[in-house]
């Protein structure tokens, strides 16, 4: 399971290196080969694809919101690319500083919504 697993995420080739030597790319898509074989009913994923370029990025999300479905499960991840949102989510949440700022359907994830929730110099809420 473990070999296919990291087969599919393109590292096959270092199932006999430690973790600590891969890359930050190679060691979070090792995190998601041990998601893909544990079969998860919940996913929390904190920035599933900062240290991958655009490709592998869009890749991991594909396996990773497949993953949520194909078990039945959920999936809440972390983001700051709203382009991947809106490619791989149903839902937004928009946080600043801890506080709840907006619950959407990532169809209303607009340029305004956005720059409103990054405006840290803005003590107003959406």
């Amino acid at each position: 399971m473990a070999v296919s697993a990291l087969s599919r995420l393109g590292i096959a080739d270092k199932i006999d290196q430690r973790t600590s030597r891969l890359s930050g790319g190679e060691q979070q898509r090792v995190a998601i080969a041990r998601l893909m074989v544990q079969s998860p009913k919940i996913i929390l994923a904190d920035e599933p694809v900062s240290s991958l370029d655009p490709a592998q990025a869009e890749e991991i999300l594909k396996l990773l919101t497949g993953l949520a479905d194909d078990t039945g499960g959920v999936m809440v991840a972390s983001l700051h690319a709203p382009d991947l949102i809106l490619q791989h989510f149903t839902r937004v949440i928009g946080l600043r500083q801890g506080i709840l700022q907006f619950d959407i359907p990532a169809r209303e994830l607009t340029p305004s919504v956005l720059e409103a929730l990054y405006d840290l110099d803005r003590d107003a809420q959406i």
